[in-house]
């Protein structure tokens, strides 16, 4: 849902928030094999995190991963994290290595910047994770917060395109101009005295002009690397009318292209994601309703 300090004024650098959700997801298995053989969506990167965490852990790699669920790469909904934390937790399942989320996320080498894929994993919920300072391993969880059961999320995908990764992503923060201090200090005052209070009281109109709000001025901010506020036209287009249709925290997840939307209730999505596949239909466009998660992730069996 966005960082809340690109300045670093204060020693600190990103920070942000951001949500867990049900219905996309990863899920895979371990067992034991001759050799590593990986299966299932994601292969190939669920096979460079199983090498890399299996040589810092410590532990043969002679195991089969089976993958049932993935989440779609460089869509800006954390899928690196998401399978990198899925293997680790997994092995350090199946050799019993007692190693924390945490202490598996550092091993899995993530967390570079937004630490909301590790807290989410490791809590679910809302979380909003205080950045990374000079002595942080992975940036700490300073609140989490369950969402009100019947709120839910709009997706808007563009099926043509993925958002900034990689030497891109690292290449596009250095030509970013600096983030005036002043704005992360208002972005921050919003979070803590009306979105997080709102989210508390489940005042969703409250907490989601918070979220616009951020979304906008870190939008603005990467909009010379991305091509505007949003990296998808189309996907621009489809978050204005669900603003006119009275949805709230209109944003797009990390570099995109997808975007996000909240609304009350699953009736009101409902009618939305109706409303949405009439008028684009023919569009790059798809959509997906989806529900927060309360609960960090499951682990079953060893």
């Amino acid at each position: 849902m966005g960082f809340i300090d690109l300045s670093g004024g204060l020693g600190r650098h990103f920070g942000s928030i951001g949500v867990a959700l049900n219905e996309i997801n990863t899920r895979l298995s371990v067992s034991l094999a001759d050799e590593l053989t990986v299966s299932g969506p994601g292969a190939e990167r669920a096979r460079r995190c199983v090498g890399r965490f299996c040589e810092y852990a410590g532990v043969p790699d002679r195991l089969h991963i089976e993958i049932a669920a993935a989440i779609p790469e460089h869509i800006g909904l954390g899928s690196g994290t998401q399978m990198a934390l899925a293997v680790g937790a997994a092995i350090n399942r199946f050799y019993g290595l007692g190693l924390s989320v945490r202490e598996i996320a550092q091993l899995s080498d993530r967390g570079a910047r937004s630490g909301i894929g590790i807290g989410i994993f490791e809590k679910g919920g809302v979380i909003v994770d205080g950045g990374r300072g000079p002595n942080t391993a992975t940036p700490p969880v300073i609140a989490q917060m369950a969402v009100p059961e019947p709120w839910r999320f709009i997706l808007v995908f563009d099926q043509r395109g993925q958002g900034l990764h990689g030497e891109q992503e690292v290449s596009a923060f250095s030509e970013l101009p600096p983030f005036p201090q002043a704005q992360a200090e208002r972005l921050c005052y919003l979070l803590l005295m009306r979105g997080l209070p709102a989210l508390a009281e489940q005042d969703l109109a409250q907490f989601g002009e918070v979220i616009t709000l951020l979304q906008q001025a870190v939008g603005e901010h990467f909009a010379p690397v991305q091509g505007g506020v949003f990296t998808s036209p189309e996907v621009a287009g489809a978050m204005a009318y669900l603003a006119e249709q009275g949805a709230v925290a209109i944003g797009q997840t990390s570099w995109g292209p997808t975007g996000f939307c909240a609304v009350a209730s699953p009736e009101i999505a409902a009618g939305l994601l109706t409303a949405l596949q009439r008028k684009f239909a023919g569009s790059p466009l798809s959509f997906m309703i989806a529900s927060a998660r309360n609960q960090p992730a499951e682990l079953i069996g060893g």
